[in-house]
């Protein structure tokens, strides 16, 4: 019977071999392959059978001429590999040549086990790099370098679309390719620029963390992103009063929100609770609230009586000592419209049993604050829907209840005189720079075109 050589002119490469050893050596056909680093041989693999049937070794034992050990490579056998692989030698101990006739399947799944999930070779796989991820970012959490929603976000993200898209890819096979193709599932998920380019930040850590691993010797070059900034919508002034009497109408009305959907007419799966769909005064309260505080959704959804101390002076308004929100913890003030409003969301917590310091200013009785927000949320769009405000405005963006954030920095920037833009900005707990991006930046001369339009008096020219 003839014996291919030992030492054949097959090569594959490393990363290859790591990511698929049996079909590389399946498709050797008996002969021996060169695996490569860095162009460099590191070492070669047979078939169990060409190991058998060697000349070099014959009349001893052999098995698998593939072996995986837990310990790293040698400095011979580069940086990037994950477990030791090498043909053993004549005073090797082996098995029995029947102990892995033709690779069946149980040895194939015991190599492929050896090959794959040994020793650092286990951290090749976005779902181990995934975990490692979130702890080092829990780990920021508790050094108070970031909040936990940010690893909520993260983790969100990552079970979305990062590790369904690359749940068969190896890190250490990744390239710029394989970038463009993730950067079309999320466009075609129909996710903003901004959201596509905070997805490339996610994948940007994962792949620093293979290159840490050794999988990788550099990062590979990702897609660029242009980010395209957009405004959240706004409520006029008209359509804000509209929508204020509306929920103040519905209140005294009693009616029930309908279990359908504006636009189907249908409904598989109705989530709000039948108390809930009544409207309490909660929503005109914190329509208002929001509009005279500045507040976030987020940070309205956790306000409670302790966050909250009524200031009477020279201007009656709120301090709220809110807990930190994207890195902010500045106190933040009312106009004087939101005391009004906290005293009565107050006085008839009270007389439903609620009104204590740590108890919630909105929707008290709701313990899971989520589902509080939520039917805030499902709250207003039936407000705005009886109100006759189109839930989407001109420039096609939804309304939601964080437009009145956007409202309330607005209508300061229209209707406050002299109003500077960096105390603004430090009151709502934002950035001048963000201010301009995304809420002045719907500002257009016609809105103040009566400033425009103004003269100093001559006493003032002096």
């Amino acid at each position: 019977m003839s014996v291919r050589p030992l030492f054949g002119s097959l090569c594959a490469s490393l990363d290859d071999f790591l990511s698929q050893p049996l079909t590389i050596v399946a498709d050797s056909g008996g002969a021996a392959v060169a695996i490569l680093n860095a162009n460099r041989p590191v070492f070669y693999v047979v078939s169990p059978e060409a190991w058998a049937n060697s000349p070099h070794l014959r009349g001893e034992p052999a098995r698998s001429g593939v072996r995986a050990e837990s310990d790293s490579l040698s400095e011979s056998s580069g940086r990037h590999s994950a477990g030791s692989f090498h043909v053993p030698s004549a005073h090797t101990h082996h098995a029995a040549p029947h102990a892995m006739p033709n690779a069946t399947p149980r040895a194939r799944s015991a190599m492929t086990e050896s090959v794959m999930t040994q020793g650092a070779m286990r951290a090749n796989s976005f779902d181990v790099l995934a975990e490692q991820l979130l702890a080092h970012e829990q780990q920021r959490v508790q050094r108070g370098e970031l909040s936990a929603a940010s690893v909520g976000i993260l983790r969100n993200r990552l079970d979305a679309h990062v590790l369904p898209h690359f749940k068969y890819t190896p890190p250490s096979q990744v390239n710029p390719m394989m970038m463009d193709a993730f950067v079309k599932r999320l466009t075609d998920s129909r996710l903003t620029s901004t959201t596509v380019s905070q997805y490339l930040v996610v994948l940007r850590k994962l792949l620093k963390l293979a290159i840490r691993h050794g999988f990788l010797r550099e990062l590979p070059e990702l897609p660029s992103i242009k980010v395209a900034s957009q405004p959240r919508s706004m409520l006029s002034l008209k359509e804000y009063a509209a929508v204020v009497r509306t929920a103040h109408r519905l209140h005294r009305w009693g009616g029930k929100a309908p279990e359908v959907k504006a636009s189907t007419l249908q409904r598989d799966r109705f989530w709000v609770q039948p108390r809930h769909l009544s409207l309490p005064p909660d929503m005109a309260w914190a329509i208002r609230f929001m509009v005279n505080s500045f507040i976030r959704p987020g940070d309205l959804r956790q306000l409670k009586h302790k966050h909250v101390q009524v200031v009477r002076g020279n201007s009656v308004y709120l301090r709220m000592t809110l807990p930190e929100t994207k890195r902010h913890d500045t106190p933040m003030v009312t106009l004087r419209p939101a005391v009004q409003v906290y005293e009565a969301a107050r006085n008839k917590a009270l007389q439903d049993g609620f009104g204590a310091p740590d108890d919630y200013v909105f929707l008290p009785a709701e313990k899971d604050r989520n589902y509080a927000l939520a039917v805030l949320g499902f709250w207003f769009k039936w407000v705005m829907r009886e109100a006759g405000v189109a839930p989407e405005d001109n420039s096609g963006r939804l309304r939601t209840l964080y437009c009145l954030r956007h409202t309330s920095i607005m209508f300061r920037l229209l209707y406050g005189e002299g109003i500077d833009m960096l105390t603004l900005a430090r009151n709502a707990r934002t950035s001048v720079q963000m201010i301009e991006r995304f809420y002045a930046s719907a500002l257009d001369g016609e809105m103040n075109v009566a400033m425009l339009q103004s003269r100093r008096s001559p006493a003032k020219r002096r």
